[in-house]
């Protein structure tokens, strides 16, 4: 993962799943004491952040040994790789971007940005970059871990790579940095899929006419002022991620079967794992499910028998997992975040741990 000194692939042997185990070096012990309270205080809440597109952070501790301290913490693993590596295949191949795809894509992300900055206080990613952003073999997305502030300086050489510094705004490394950043990241992440690749001919860092180029290739004048919109140089101009779900170029009215599934998974609880193929066993599919009367016309009628049963649990665990959210109408109302469990007696949060002997070295860029 972008942005953490030391990243490996690892097992989690009580659930025999792969994990990432992620390191964060201070060599300055008193520096670290004088922010260790509020770096835990931090990272309670994101275990807590729980979101279907955004890597999930399940544990975090701290190691402090006598002359320097790191910060260890074991985050989802997503396996099919980041979003600039999707691009480039894609490129290759010399294909061009679905634009219901590039839809889809945007407003996942959005999706987490707007849980994130909804919190409170709100989250700051500050670290999205096509490398940051994940997507699986179905099509679902997901943001890398959100950095706390107090833990970007130890990586500000590396999040000032050459090849990502187009990523972030103007008033980066001038003011704190505000919901403001990350929406200037995101818009730079939706030129690049539109378009692909942002040419940088060859140079370590990709200019201004290289963006410029980009975004005069966009055919499309609504998605070229939904970009444009996201990279204003005066961030207190740019739109929230909340109303960037707004805009018409992604904003549309859900179809009568998404909110349906939406309110199937949301009491999913309250019925049988394997409800739907139980219900449809005793099914006549001859009769009708749907009728629509016309006056004067005959009437237009839908039978279970036009129904696929297997795509339609395959739609239900789209929805489940998150590739169709509805964040257009999620009301703006901060995220209260719960305070994690406490930690146990024994207080790994100081354990000496040492690095795992992991089975292979993550390498995605």
């Amino acid at each position: 993962m972008p942005g953490i000194q030391s990243t490996f692939l690892a097992m989690d042997t009580e659930e025999g799943v792969e994990v990432v185990w992620n390191e964060l070096h201070f060599t300055d012990k008193k520096a670290f004491k004088a922010h260790e309270e509020k770096i835990k205080t931090m990272f309670e809440q994101l275990v807590v952040v729980d979101h279907p597109n955004i890597v999930k952070l399940h544990k975090y501790w701290l190691d402090v040994k006598d002359s320097k301290a790191r910060v260890i913490f074991i985050t989802e693993y997503v396996s099919s790789g980041s979003l600039k590596q999707f691009l480039k295949k894609t490129k290759k191949n010399h294909k061009a971007m679905n634009a219901r795809a590039w839809k889809r894509w945007c407003t996942q992300i959005l999706s987490a940005l707007s849980f994130l900055h909804s919190c409170d206080p709100p989250i700051i990613h500050g670290n999205l970059t096509s490398d940051t952003v994940f997507i699986q073999h179905n099509g679902l997305i997901k943001i890398g871990s959100a950095i706390p502030d107090d833990l970007r300086s130890p990586i500000r050489i590396e999040r000032e790579e050459q090849r990502n510094l187009h990523f972030f705004p103007p008033e980066y490394g001038h003011v704190a940095d505000g919901t403001a950043v990350d929406i200037f990241s995101f818009g730079m992440c939706a030129l690049e899929m539109a378009v692909l690749e942002i040419q940088s001919n060859g140079d370590s860092r990709v200019s201004e006419e290289a963006i410029a180029r980009a975004r005069h290739s966009l055919d499309d004048p609504n998605m070229r002022d939904f970009i444009l919109g996201c990279l204003l140089l005066n961030p207190d101009k740019r739109p929230t991620a909340h109303n960037l779900l707004f805009h018409q170029v992604l904003f549309e009215v859900h179809s009568l079967k998404l909110l349906a599934a939406h309110c199937f998974i949301n009491n999913q609880y309250l019925m049988p794992e394997n409800v739907v193929e139980e219900k449809t066993k005793g099914l006549d599919l001859n009769m009708v499910m749907a009728e629509i009367r016309r006056e004067g016309r005959p009437a237009v009628q839908w039978r279970y028998s036009e129904v696929s049963f297997l795509e339609l649990d395959k739609f239900l665990e789209d929805v489940r997992n998150g590739i169709y959210p509805l964040m257009n109408f999620a009301a703006t109302r901060p995220q209260l975040l719960p305070r994690a469990l406490s930690q146990p007696q024994e207080d790994p949060q100081k354990a000496k741990t040492p690095t795992p002997e992991p089975f292979d070295v993550e390498t995605r860029k």
